[in-house]
């Protein structure tokens, strides 16, 4: 599918954003509490397995982030050199956003 649903809030489109954000390479990934962005990891990838869609950083703590798609929220940056994912994150047992910053535009 070349162009992305209409609906922004159907799975169809949830489905769209994971498939294309597989395999993008990170900088950096940040969290966002209370209206401030703290960075939690550096130098990784997203990456989708089955159904949950993870972002993983190397260091310390590789799965940062880990939700399932359908109920996952992703909207990227207007430059397209980012993105932010809202959703209930598995490991971590409640509701996060994370902000990841790509290293390239491309996969």
């Amino acid at each position: 599918m070349k162009k992305p649903p209409k609906d922004t809030n159907s799975v169809r489109f949830k489905r769209y954003m994971a498939n294309k954000l597989d395999g993008y390479s990170l900088k950096y990934v940040a969290e966002r509490e209370d209206e401030v962005d703290t960075v939690i990891g550096k130098t990784g990838f997203i990456c989708v397995k089955g159904d949950e869609l993870m972002v993983v950083a190397f260091g310390v703590e590789d799965v940062l982030f880990r939700a399932k798609i359908d109920t996952l929220s992703a909207w990227e940056f207007m430059s397209l050199n980012g993105v932010v994912l809202t959703g209930f994150d598995l490991d971590r047992q409640r509701e996060r956003t994370v902000i990841a910053y790509y290293t390239y535009y491309r996969k």
